[in-house]
């Protein structure tokens, strides 16, 4: 594609992101709904219909089976309080007040959750209009044709998949962790400044931050996996996703540690360096490891096998391998200095656990394990609250005879 220019490529790329397909499905089904409405209703121009499609058609099936039915179910409750309440007093001020109040309650018992105030609006807007009987009418066919062919245009035409930007997002919180894990180990050779070292500290704690942004991300695409008949194996891509997220939260919080511990070694050395050269040699490569494997690991849950998948799970074994030997040679190296200068052992000692849990999380057969009995749990719930639809799922897919344990790697 040399001969196509830059504009064109990013074109191309913008129009098929999530966020533009979305944008494009939700004009496509407001426009049919309004279309529909308008053929078959007398009203000349029946606004609601569209209104309750674009509504309707979420981000996910998931989301548009789910509120679809609230949004519908609120604007019906709504429309018959009005209803009631034209019937027996008519329109005032006393009226309106006490139709919103009644249907911000009704609403809370009929458990629209988000659309409670789509109730009192849709009481509101019929209570206002003459001939409120047909109105009323007319508003509830609107609705349910809204809402009919937002639920068909997404089982039509499945929304997309966004475990693309769900993957990016926890591509760039691994990549800002090995940023810091590289400058960190840039600065230990050399004397630190305790300001220097707070500061770390400071950006270590900020990671928290982008942790709940990347949950976001995360829920999205767990939500637009869930009932998609595009995705055959949604429960393993989003397990995969989810325990990986876990597993850089724990890294996170144990990188946060670390940079404490070496606030509180500058505290105690301000007018030498923090190591000694070999030993801060030693460290600079070790956290170089460590940022290789954090960022390996990332690569590793967000990379279908089979567009590589195993070559990124290579990579994260082999930055593992190398990581450990550094570790236990920085660990001979440290013992020698603490014999020769016993002063803060114990954060020598704390900095080497630090980077063991690290190393620990992010290992291989550990994580398999534990991606398997994340797997099993959610299968015997899944089996516990729908059990006949467990075995449709089972024999739709045909797989039901023959499962197994999968590595971390087949989600894709």
């Amino acid at each position: 594609m040399s001969g196509v220019s830059a504009p064109v490529l990013e074109l191309v790329r913008r129009t098929t992101e999530p966020a533009t397909v979305q944008a494009l499905r939700s004009t496509a089904a407001a426009v049919i709904a309004f279309s529909v409405a308008q053929a078959t209703l007398p009203q000349p121009a029946p606004l609601t219909a569209p209104l309750t499609a674009l509504l309707v058609v979420q981000v996910t099936l998931y989301a548009t089976l789910t509120t679809g039915i609230r949004r519908v179910n609120s604007v019906v409750v709504g429309v018959l309080i009005a209803i009631g309440f034209s019937a027996l007093v008519g329109l005032n001020w006393w009226s309106l007040g006490l139709t919103i109040f009644t249907a911000l309650l009704i609403g809370r018992v009929v458990r629209v959750n988000e659309f409670v105030p789509e109730v009192a609006i849709s009481a509101m807007l019929v209570l206002g209009v003459s001939q409120i009987a047909d109105t009323a009418w007319d508003r509830i066919l609107e609705t349910l044709i809204g809402a009919g062919v937002g639920l068909l245009f997404n089982l039509l035409f499945a929304p997309p998949v966004w475990v693309q930007t769900a993957g990016a997002s926890i591509e760039g919180l691994a990549t800002r962790m090995g940023s810091m894990l590289r400058a960190m180990g840039q600065e230990i050779g050399g004397h630190i400044p305790v300001p220097e070292a707070a500061a770390r500290l400071h950006e270590a704690r900020r990671l928290d931050h982008d942790i709940v942004e990347v949950d976001a991300s995360l829920r999205q695409a767990e939500e637009s996996l869930m009932l998609n008949p595009r995705v055959r194996q949604g429960l393993l891509n989003r397990v995969v996703l989810r325990t990986g997220l876990d597993t850089l939260e724990i890294c996170a919080v144990v990188l946060r540690v670390l940079t404490r511990t070496l606030t509180d070694l500058a505290k105690q050395r301000t007018e030498e360096k923090m190591f000694p050269d070999d030993v801060g040699e030693g460290l600079t490569e070790l956290f170089e490891r460590m940022a290789e494997a954090i960022e390996a690991f990332a690569r590793l849950i967000t990379t279908p096998l089979a567009t590589g998948g195993e070559q990124a799970e290579d990579r994260l074994a082999e930055a593992l391998s190398r990581g450990r030997e550094t570790r236990d040679r920085i660990a001979d190296l440290l013992l020698e200095d603490v014999q020769e200068h016993p002063r803060q052992w114990q954060l020598h000692g704390a900095l080497l656990a630090e980077v063991d849990r690290v190393l620990d999380e992010l290992d291989i057969d550990k994580r398999t394990e534990r991606l398997g009995e994340e797997l099993d749990r959610r299968s015997a719930e899944l089996h516990e609250r729908h059990p006949r639809l467990r075995r449709l799922s089972r024999r739709l897919s045909g797989n039901g005879a023959r499962r197994r344990r999968p590595r971390i790697s087949e989600a894709g």
